[in-house]
Parts: structure tokens; C-alpha cells; sequence
């Protein structure tokens, strides 16, 4: 499970910015803790903020950790890549001091098991000439520095002395040690590295991705009957009169296949009538797009990003969804979400935790910062009466757009 990201210097935030699923000693929703090891986790991260005050560029960060970690080994060198495999890097341009600067990227994290007390440190700094510093820790018993990169230096401890050698002459300037070694087989970095492979990421505000995502079908959908019946009733749950699929495969190869898919629906007559699914609400649509990640995660106890959640939602519909992470007897696998929304009706105490509520907001220097909700101070007399909901929108916690007329006609 994440148990902290750490970034900066990322986009719109320039300072050191951490998002913590470490549990709180708050009292509310205390079954929502999970307890991993010594690790008291949370499944949820709910950012709330004004349009471009940063909420999008909190889940690009993580991102652009995953990407270079994954495919770094293939960086540099002789310039057989293509350039667009990289991920960009987009420091803070807004200052001449940070659009020069390092940046950095760093989680934490643990293990699914309930007593699996291993948590791993893992990140990196880089700049446009590559990677600047480089460092994994691994706690069991006690801490253990594994690796440690600084400019020229490379510390390798607990590695086979041909596996180190086999490192230090094939490492580049752009390539992570970690993402090199588990190319190699070394086994620690091999689980660093796959342990970043346990991630679903959804843009619902970038049309195209939107409109990629709306294609996308869970595994086996076409040829599984029974993968189809876990859809139909994950649909059902708030549409009841799509009763099956019909899949039509009208191309396949060895990378891909185009299928043509109709909902099938109970009629009230008690027959049923097939309606192809690009002419489903966009409601449905969206819900059939999040299910393949859904999947996943659970599966996996991975994390799913999510932007703009509510986006085409009824907020019950978008709750439903929410609840899925946050029932423990569902969420077996320890699976989190973090999510970015302007819906102000998940604001509550009745959903969530303060400590699950996070917030951005872009000052005049036009840096973003994040902050969570269990920053301010709780009354005890307000315990559990509080109304996040009334509060934000009253500009309690900011993170709201400053409001003016849109005089965009410039009347007499």
C-alpha cells in the first residue's frame, strides 16, 4: 500500500508537497484504518480545488514517477528510443531560480499482507541532464540503505558483486538504477520496480484520453461469459435493466481486436431489445470505462487515479463508487484511490475522514499547495457535527475560485 508521496518542484508546485495515507487519530470512520505492519493506512484521497489550482498535476507527479521508473532503463544511450517515450520534464516555470532546479519524486510504501512489516523508501531528484541523486531504503527489522546515487557515486549494499558490476557499466545518466537492475533480474529492484506496476490512471478531463477510455473493454470481455456477468452486475447496480452483453468480434490480430458491443435490456413487456453501447447515457458510459480499473485494483491492492470523478456522475452514482474502496469487506485487498472533483456533496462527514479530504490551491506567485483537511483544528464540541460541505464552500478551508462577474460583454 502508498503509505506517502512526496514531489517537487513538479508543473504548478514548486515547494515539497507530500500526500499522506497515514491515518490520524481521529475517531471517525475508524474502519476505514487498515492496518498494515506497524502502518495505520487509509484507502482514500479525495482533492478537492478551483480549476487549475493543481488538483490534475497531484496525479500527473505520480505519473511521471511511474513512467521513469518502468521504462528508464531504455533512456540514454545510443539514441535508439524514440524521444516521446520519455516523459517530459516540467519543472515550475513560473521563477527562474525553479525552472532550473532538481526535481524530486519519493514514495513510500508497504507491503498487502496484514503482517508483512517490510516499507520501502524509494526516490529519485533529476534535472534536464538526468538523474542528479538516486536512493532505496528497506525496512524489516531495521532500516537497510540499498542504494544510494550521488552524482559520480553509486553505493550498492546486499547485491551480488557481479550484479553491481553488471549496474555501474550499463547505467545512464537518464536511467534509474532501480528501473536498470530490475531489467537485470536483481531481485530488490525487481520489487521496487513491479510494485509500480500496481497502478490504474483515468483522465476524464482530457477528451481524448476520455474518449480512449470509453473503448476500453476488461479482460476477456469478449470471449468470457463470465467476466461479462461481473460487468452486467457491477452496471446493475444502478442500472437494473441491462441484463447481458452481446459481443460481435469483427477484427482481431495478435495486438488487438475491434468488437462491436450492445447492452441488452429487459423490456417491460418482459422481452428484451439490444442497444448498441456508444448510444448508452453518458453516465453509463462512464461507469463501463472505470470498471476495467476498478478490476484491477482490487485485484491487485494497487491504487487508481482518478481525475475528475464526478465528471458525468450523479453523486450518488460517484459515492456508490467511492464506497467500494471504503468497505472493508469489498476491498479485500487493501486496493486506494485518489480522486480529483469539484463536487462539494462528497464533502462530508457522513463519507469521509478529515484525514481523506485533501485540498489545493494556487497563490498569486501561482505555485500550488496541497493540504489536507485534518490540518485544521476540530473543535471537540464539534466532533462529528461538523459540515465540511457548507464550511469549504463558505471559503472556510480555501481552495475555492475567487468569484467575479463574467462582464464578458462590457454592458453600458
Amino acid at each position: 500500500m502508498l503509505i506517502q508521496f512526496r514531489f517537487e518542484n513538479f508543473k504548478s508546485f514548486r515547494d515539497d508537497t507530500i500526500l499522506d495515507f497515514s491515518a490520524t487519530e481521529e475517531e471517525n470512520h475508524a474502519d476505514h484504518v487498515i492496518i498494515v505492519g506497524k502502518e495505520k493506512l487509509l484507502s482514500a484521497a479525495a482533492i478537492f480545488g478551483a480549476n487549475a489550482s493543481g488538483k490534475t498535476n497531484v496525479i500527473e507527479a505520480f505519473l511521471f514517477m511511474v513512467k521513469y521508473v518502468i521504462n528508464s532503463f531504455a533512456y540514454g544511450g545510443d539514441g535508439e528510443r524514440k524521444e516521446t517515450d520519455q516523459p517530459v520534464y516540467t519543472p515550475f516555470l513560473m521563477d527562474s531560480v525553479s525552472r532550473e532546479a532538481e526535481s524530486s519524486f519519493e514514495v513510500f510504501f508497504t507491503g498487502n499482507g496484514e503482517d508483512d512489516g517490510t516499507t520501502y523508501n524509494y526516490g529519485f531528484t533529476l534535472n534536464r541532464g538526468g538523474i542528479v541523486e538516486e536512493w532505496l531504503n528497506v525496512k524489516e527489522t531495521r532500516n537497510r540503505k540499498v542504494l544510494l546515487r550521488q552524482k559520480d557515486s553509486l553505493e550498492l549494499t546486499g547485491i551480488p558483486a557481479k550484479q553491481k558490476e553488471n549496474v555501474r557499466l550499463s547505467l545512464e545518466k537518464e536511467t534509474l538504477a532501480v528501473s536498470l537492475g530490475a531489467k537485470l533480474r536483481i531481485e530488490i529492484f525487481k520489487t521496487v520496480r513491479d510494485w509500480f506496476y500496481n497502478w490504474v490512471f483515468a483522465d476524464f478531463g482530457d477528451p481524448k484520453e476520455n474518449m480512449a477510455l470509453a473503448t476500453m473493454v476488461p479482460a476477456g470481455f469478449s470471449k468470457d461469459s463470465e467476466v461479462r456477468k461481473r460487468v452486467v452486475t457491477y452496471l446493475s447496480s444502478f442500472d437494473p435493466s441491462i441484463i447481458d452483453f452481446q459481443v460481435e468480434v469483427l477484427s482481431e490480430d495478435d495486438n488487438m481486436s475491434q468488437i462491436k458491443i450492445d447492452a441488452v435490456h429487459r423490456k417491460n413487456d418482459g422481452g428484451t431489445v439490444n442497444i448498441p453501447l456508444n448510444q448508452e447515457s453518458s453516465g453509463t458510459l462512464k461507469m463501463f470505462a472505470l470498471y476495467p480499473g476498478l478490476e484491477t485494483v482490487m485485484k491487485t491492492g494497487g491504487v487508481f487515479f482518478v481525475d475528475e470523478l464526478n465528471s458525468r456522475l450523479h453523486p450518488l452514482l460517484a459515492r456508490s463508487f467511492l464506497l467500494t474502496f471504503l468497505n472493508p469487506e469489498i476491498n479485500v485487498n487493501h486496493a486506494q484511490i485518489v480522486f480529483t472533483t469539484h463536487d462539494a456533496w462528497q464533502l462530508s462527514n457522513r463519507l469521509l475522514r478529515r484525514d481523506e479530504i485533501w485540498f489545493t490551491e494556487k497563490g498569486e506567485d501561482g505555485a500550488s499547495t496541497l493540504y489536507s483537511l485534518a490540518d485544521f483544528e476540530e473543535k471537540p464540541e464539534n466532533f462529528g457535527k461538523e459540515t465540511y460541505e457548507e464550511n469549504y464552500l463558505l471559503g472556510k478551508y480555501g481552495a475555492i475560485p475567487t468569484m467575479k462577474y463574467l462582464d464578458v460583454l462590457g454592458g453600458e
